[in-house]
């Protein structure tokens, strides 16, 4: 997934980006609410970890504003208050899960992983396509029911297919979730990329719209 991470304490911010990270996801990090607005306006975002406690806004205040203007993101609210009012206020601004700190990284994966799922409509955290499935929770991924291994690479871009299979996907889509913010990054990384990943699938999986970008052929065979 590409998540964007919205908190603004420098230990707390670190940690769960390097964690969920070191658990093959993308993340973009940003300190306050101004941040946040931009970035949503800029890269495209699977799911946005939200803190309350932001220096030039209040995070219930953001998610209000988003939600006021369509911006339909899914949103896990982070924070240190976990009284039930606090919970109540957060889930009928807009929020879709709701953790307090201190948390598990893995619980906190597993929460997003379900609210993504959720909004794509999907009964399960299993993602499938034909003869592909993929469980996100656990990077596994098999073919004709038969395991094979991905690179982290090859399965963000798989993910990011499967997760918006009516979607044509551009290459700077795919890229921002690839590397996030990476600065640097060969011009041709992600058809690379998708070069290995169809050798590996099938090159009937995955369809390249000239000039659009790419996305899960429903008509091969």
């Amino acid at each position: 997934m590409h998540i964007l991470l919205v908190e603004d304490d420098d230990i707390m911010g670190d940690g769960i980006k390097i964690g969920l990270m070191a658990l093959g996801q993308t993340v973009d990090w940003v300190q306050n609410a101004n941040s946040a607005e931009l970035a949503v306006k800029t890269a495209f975002y699977d799911v946005v970890i939200l803190d309350l406690g932001l220096p030039d806004m209040n995070g219930m205040e953001l998610l209000s504003r988003w939600r006021h203007k369509n911006v339909n993101i899914p949103v896990l609210i982070l924070t240190a208050k976990d009284a039930i009012p606090d919970r109540i206020i957060g889930l009928q601004a807009g929020a879709d899960d709701y953790m307090s700190k201190p948390f598990d990284l893995h619980e906190l994966l597993a929460r997003l992983l379900s609210i993504v799922r959720r909004s794509n409509g999907r009964p399960n955290n299993t993602l499938s396509f034909k003869n592909i499935e993929f469980d996100p929770l656990t990077s596994q991924v098999k073919v004709g029911g038969m395991p094979i291994n991905l690179s982290k690479s090859e399965l963000i871009l798989l993910e990011a297919l499967m997760l918006h299979t009516n979607q044509i996907l551009s290459p700077q889509q795919l890229q921002d979730r690839l590397y996030g913010w990476t600065e640097g990054i060969e011009s041709n990384a992600v058809a690379v990329h998708m070069h290995n990943l169809r050798k590996k699938l099938g090159n009937n999986l995955i369809e390249t719209v000239r000039g659009l970008g790419y996305r899960l052929c429903k008509d091969s065979s």
